[in-house]
């Protein structure tokens, strides 16, 4: 084999590496966007087990309730979490409870009714506009659970990431409705946010960042 031939098997032998290279690459970016996606619909889908799971015990603290108890609590969720809605959503919002009794047993169903252009449009929170509305109402249905259940549980009401799907244009008006829900319920309130300016709006914040694996804390002024 002549030098000619060495030179020309190892441009070849060099082609194919760079054509393998740029495949893996090319697959290596893929696998990176999978798992980025991945990560967002896992996010997604504990958010709404985790608002299933409110649902689940305010429709179970209605069904328990004798049927006096029971109307009295309907009420009081309705219009806590019908406040909720209107306080950061405006006026066009209700909470509505649907109780039907099947075998003897009381079944509650959960509603979000809302007006466009003059149309009443009526939906299970789920399907309600923007992920947004269903951060709201399993908000405003814990704090109702906490305040209808008797005995009542005292404490601090306790946050993680609340109202992550609510667009910035609401913020101002969800972090004025926990304002509000603290000074009502004299409650004090600690949460967990990367939402900035809900992290402004409490009386101490506290900022933690990862450091060479090690979590360190700050004041936030």
């Amino acid at each position: 084999m002549n030098v000619n031939d060495v030179h020309e098997r190892y441009l070849r032998l060099q082609n194919k590496y760079e054509e393998a290279r740029t495949k893996w690459n090319r697959l290596d970016e893929r696998r990176r966007l999978l798992e980025e996606q991945i990560a967002i619909k896992k996010a997604e889908l504990d958010s709404y087990f985790e608002a299933v799971d409110t649902y689940e015990k305010a429709r179970v603290l209605l069904q328990q309730s004798a049927e006096y108890a029971r109307e009295q609590a309907k009420q009081q969720i309705e219009t806590l979490v019908t406040n909720a809605l209107q306080y950061v959503f405006g006026p066009l919002f209700s909470f509505q409870i649907e109780i039907d009794e099947h075998g003897a047993k009381p079944i509650a169903e959960f509603y979000v009714v809302s007006e466009y252009e003059g149309i009443i449009v009526k939906t299970k929170p789920q399907d309600a506009r923007g992920g947004g509305v269903v951060d709201i109402v399993t908000l405003a249905l814990r704090v109702a659970l906490i305040e209808t259940i008797h005995p009542k549980r005292e404490g601090p009401l306790l946050l993680d990431e609340p109202g992550k799907h609510v667009s910035g244009e609401y913020v101002y008006a969800l972090y004025e409705f926990l304002k509000s829900l603290s000074t009502m319920f004299n409650r004090q309130i600690i949460m967990i946010t990367h939402n900035y300016h809900l992290a402004q709006s409490g009386d101490r914040a506290y900022e933690v960042q990862m450091r060479d694996g090690v979590s360190e804390v700050s004041n936030v002024d």
